[in-house]
């Protein structure tokens, strides 16, 4: 019970080996690195999610991936991309299809368009955010209602129903 050899492992080494944690990806595919000693002049495009470490001057086009600026990354070019995160710096607008996510750690200098944007506390962020409404409004909520403007009343503005249109007057 206590006797330390059989504490010892004895086994395969590759199952020895601490595992390494593989990258979260929102999307799937393979994944290309710039890292932080590369520079690029240049646009970059293609079929692979990718992480910038290094700096970038140009534009980025991957629309149906991911593109994430690590701490390291120095970017200066406007990105389009299915998912973007930035945690390091971004001059330049950013175009997300699906969502945007500015770290902690990340500084943004542009404009954003995307149907989801998210600010960690910390971030900085100097620019405008376009929140495409016919991207982010589910189908089902706008065939939800045939008369939108029945029974509205909003901050002191009563909305009252005549025929041929709709009108408000203050409360």
């Amino acid at each position: 019970m206590f006797d330390k050899r059989n504490d010892v492992k004895q086994g395969n080494p590759q199952q020895d080996a601490p595992a390494v944690p593989a990258p979260v990806s929102h999307t799937l595919g393979k994944t290309a690195m710039i890292g932080p000693g590369i520079v690029i002049n240049g646009d970059i495009s293609g079929d692979e999610n990718l992480i910038i470490e290094g700096k970038v001057e140009g534009k980025v086009n991957l629309p149906g991936h991911q593109v994430e600026v690590g701490k390291a990354g120095r970017v200066h070019a406007d990105v389009t991309a299915k998912f973007i995160k930035i945690e390091g710096e971004l001059h330049g607008d950013i175009d997300g299809k699906e969502k945007v996510i500015i770290a902690k750690s990340g500084n943004v200098r542009g404009n954003i368009t995307a149907p989801r944007v998210m600010l960690e506390d910390g971030a900085i962020f100097k620019g405008s955010i376009d929140i495409d409404p016919a991207v982010s409004v589910p189908v089902g909520i706008a065939a939800q209602s045939q008369k939108p403007m029945d029974n509205v009343k909003s901050l002191g503005t009563e909305v009252s129903k005549k025929e041929p249109g709709y009108t408000a007057k203050g409360v």
